[in-house]
């Protein structure tokens, strides 16, 4: 099973090498993330951890993804994701 970080891009900028030479690099933010559900060969067919990360207005959710994120117990988050 493979592990990841999710987060959200918030710009570009540059670092330099000893060199002078500029480097373009990807800034990014990086929530703490929260385990929703883990789903195993057994009961779903395959092995995976399904994560969200960030905050989100308890409003701006629909009926199946708030029942979800009150089911486990979780803050909502900005989407729901996994890793096999």
């Amino acid at each position: 099973m493979a592990i990841g970080l999710i987060g959200r891009k918030v710009g570009m900028t540059r670092i330099f090498t000893e060199d002078g030479v500029s480097i373009p690099v990807t800034v990014i933010e990086a929530t703490p993330n929260r385990v929703t559900a883990v789903k195993t060969q057994d009961v779903e067919g395959y092995s995976a951890l399904q994560v969200t990360a960030g905050t989100v207005k308890a409003n701006r959710l629909n009926k199946p993804e708030a029942g979800h994120f009150a089911k486990v117990g979780v803050d909502a988050g900005r989407g729901l994701w996994e890793f096999r």
